[in-house]
């Protein structure tokens, strides 16, 4: 048995690197790159990763892809923003070695926010279910927030992943405006719309869950800047889903 890591990637020279350095134990390397114009695949190649290019359908899609070229009994997926720890290398070498019976395993996530590692705001210890049998369990198909779906049993690591997602606030709002865009698509193809309460009580709400329920003031400035811009994002998101809504309905009296 051995492992497939599976990364995708679209312009992320900045981060590759230092992924790709995190995950040298892996048996195979595949990187999934939606057409990147930066030296993404120069280094993705200089790390002797296996490369597969495909057009942007979503996070979902894309890392499915990687999956399905995957050879290796266990597959890892993670970002290009996002290093594996010598703990957790430890552990996933351990769990590949040993023939572990469990089918996925749950892995701890810090995520960096302008230079500052979080440890509240909902943002930890954030478990995300990356490692599994790519016989028993793959990526959904869902264009934003995908997540592993596992058979069988899963248990959990000590080990972190370290996310450098937002090291500026450009780069910040720049995902946050994909991601809201991504968000509204997705919840109007599943039939949700946009009332008028929703924008106004469900950004208050994420504002209280943020920094209130979720102790988002412990983190300090940074802490009030994330539950101020996640209350954003969600009203973003809904502003969104509103005008789609309104479109379908002008399409239909068109």
């Amino acid at each position: 048995m051995g492992l497939s890591v599976v990364i995708i990637t679209k312009n992320e020279e900045g981060n590759l690197g230092r992924c790709l350095d995190s995950v040298a134990f892996a048996d195979e390397i595949i990187v999934v790159d939606s057409h990147s114009t930066d030296r993404t695949l120069e280094i993705a190649a200089a790390h002797d990763a296996r490369i597969c290019t495909t057009d942007w359908h979503g996070y979902g899609p894309a890392k499915r892809l990687g999956v399905d070229q995957a050879t290796q009994e266990w597959v890892l997926s993670i970002d290009a923003d996002e290093v594996v720890t010598p703990e957790l290398a430890a552990e996933i070498e351990a769990i590949v070695a040993s023939g572990d019976a469990r089918n996925g395993f749950i892995i701890k996530r810090r995520t960096n926010f302008l230079g500052r590692w979080i440890c509240h705001c909902g943002w930890y210890p954030d478990p995300v279910l990356r490692l599994f049998r790519r016989s028993k369990g793959n990526v959904n198909e869902a264009v934003v927030h995908e997540a592993v779906e596992v058979e069988g049993e899963v248990g959990r690591l000590d080990g972190e992943l370290l996310h450098y997602s937002y090291p500026t606030m450009e780069l910040y709002l720049a995902k946050s405006n994909i991601y809201t865009t991504l968000g509204a698509q997705e919840a109007f193809r599943r039939g949700r719309r946009a009332r008028w309460y929703d924008l106004v009580f469900r950004p208050i709400a994420s504002f209280i869950t943020h920094y209130l329920v979720r102790q988002g003031f412990r983190d300090g400035i940074e802490g009030l800047i994330i539950s101020v811009m996640s209350s954003a994002a969600v009203f973003t998101k809904y502003v969104k889903l509103r005008h789609l809504g309104r479109s379908r309905r002008q399409e239909q009296a068109d």
